[in-house]
């Protein structure tokens, strides 16, 4: 019987040795730092939520690799659309575990690892490594990551031209390939087990570039490089109580760099096919699967801050106000769109390879567009309508322990409907952190761009349904309606031009 790790066995699995800088210093242990901490444990409560009896319907089904065991749903390949509707249900689950603030849980890489066992004759070559990895994967609930877009070094240079930047292979041996370079950004990669590296934008035109692989997180010459920690911060400048979603929800984004790394044979996807790593987006069936995760995790994060934007207008005593329930009901509308979109991918798969299914791309490419335009909106909302109520708030927790200063927060923050003064900072805080706080900037800036570039999700809608033959149909459609009339009126039986009630002018 095989089973996931359980959030101990998770937690003890990143003490690794792995190579994580920040502030200057190289982090000793990641799962007692102050940076990574609380998000480890965090993600913990996943890996423990797939032994919790009363949530293993939800999250678990069987594995698919000829060992008897379970795993996480949306590890597996899904067959149908009631497959998929589970998937669904998992993935909204262990998304509600962090209130929909973690967009890269271990689930998240599962778009991309549930395809390998269906799709494995994609990669060949290397295809029995795909077969490996989807069983090693499946049956462990493996935490992967991934750094795929090329830094924004030269962007205006041919990739193969910044050799010095670009992750490309060095040389060959009989033991591997010997790589180097920087990706961005691998969010979330110091909680993980394993990074994968692809390639996205820019097509490359030489072999040493042509690569698609994963490299286990304490493979010498891989360096994380991070930004300031949200969760450090928040413990060094106040306390959960004034950070409680910065304090344990980090997934800190960090610069990914490969200094001769060797990767082994047995963890190559693809290697030297220039037409083969520009097909992979399109054809590995990562694509559909990411878009459904994240549509279905974002929909669920909405809940959360509509139930938040509720609470705060409520103690605000602006909740009965038209306009502000008007634009309250604006943000159901957007949480009610992404559940939509989610239910549509999966209550219509498209057919794949070797009877697998994969989520509707449609609806999944029209989530990457309408999560660019509606978080920024959501947000806007917040700052309009909770306005200074956001910042009417005293400095910490250290203030109501003031008996000096206790009894004005008492009579001057209190909130409306018998909320008191602690209760209603609470609310502010944690409503600060989604929206104002480094954190809140940051996740509106990871909304916006984490399923492509602004450009890139429109013109990949565009073309996919080019591919499709969709757009083509609906030129047929109008031309359709243009047929049924010429300059001398109606070319159809059925309906009639009336000429005798025209003027002299109209006939």
């Amino acid at each position: 019987m095989t089973s996931p790790m359980t959030g101990d066995e998770y937690v003890r699995s990143l003490q690794d040795g792995r190579e994580i800088h920040l502030h200057g210093e190289r982090v000793k242990d990641v799962t007692t730092h102050p940076a990574f901490h609380n998000p480890v444990r965090m993600t913990a409560r996943l890996y423990d939520a797939l032994h919790d009896p009363s949530q293993r319907e939800v999250l678990t089904r069987p594995t698919d690799t000829g060992s008897p065991g379970y795993t996480h749903s949306f590890f597996a390949t899904p067959r149908s659309a009631t497959d998929l509707i589970a998937d669904q249900r998992a993935i909204a689950a262990w998304s509600r575990l962090s209130y929909g603030w973690m967009g890269r849980s271990p689930d998240y890489k599962a778009s991309f690892l549930g395809t390998l066992g269906a799709n494995a004759e994609f990669y060949e070559p290397f295809s029995d490594n795909a077969r490996r990895w989807y069983r090693e994967s499946q049956e462990k609930v493996l935490f992967w990551n991934h750094a795929i877009v090329h830094p924004p070094v030269d962007r205006n240079r041919p990739p193969d031209e910044v050799a010095d930047v670009f992750v490309h292979v060095e040389r060959e041996t009989d033991a591997g390939l010997v790589v180097s370079g920087a990706k961005v950004v691998a969010t979330g990669s110091a909680l993980s087990h394993y990074n994968f590296i692809a390639h996205y934008g820019l097509p490359v035109k030489k072999r040493q570039f042509a690569l698609v692989a994963t490299i286990p997180m304490d493979a010498p010459g891989m360096k994380l490089i991070c930004r300031p920690s949200y969760s450090a911060n928040a413990a060094v400048t106040g306390s959960p109580f004034d950070y409680p979603l910065s304090s344990r929800l980090d997934e800190n984004d960090t610069i990914l760099v490969l200094d001769k790394v060797l990767v082994p044979w047995e963890n190559v996807f693809i290697y030297g096919d220039v037409d083969k790593v520009r097909l992979f987006t399109g054809q590995s069936g990562f694509l559909p699967r990411f878009t459904f995760h994240g549509c279905t995790r974002l929909a669920v994060k909405l809940e959360f801050i509509a139930g938040l934007l509720a609470k705060a207008l409520d103690i605000t005593g602006a909740g009965d106000f038209r306009g502000v329930q008007s634009r309250l009901g604006e943000v159901l509308a957007w949480r009610n769109l992404f559940w939509g979109l989610s239910d549509a991918a999966a209550r219509n798969p498209v057919d794949w390879v070797g009877g697998a299914v994969l989520p509707n791309p449609q609806y999944g490419l029209a989530y990457r567009w309408f999560a660019q335009v509606g978080y920024p909106r959501i947000r806007e909302i917040v700052l309009q309508d909770v306005a200074s109520g956001l910042i009417y708030v005293n400095s910490g927790t250290a203030d109501f322990a003031d008996p000096e200063v206790r009894p004005y927060l008492d009579k001057y923050l209190r909130g409306s409907g018998g909320a008191d003064a602690e209760e209603r900072v609470k609310v502010m805080k944690l409503l600060w952190d989604a929206v104002g706080t480094e954190f809140g900037g940051r996740h509106e800036l990871y909304e916006r761009n984490y399923g492509g570039n602004h450009e890139n999700t429109r013109i990949e809608l565009l073309y996919d349904q080019l591919a499709s033959g969709d757009v083509d149909d609906y030129r047929s459609f109008v031309e359709r309606c243009m047929a049924e009339y010429d300059l001398d009126g109606w070319t159809v039986p059925d309906l009639e031009s009336f000429g005798d009630l025209r003027g002299p002018l109209g006939r």
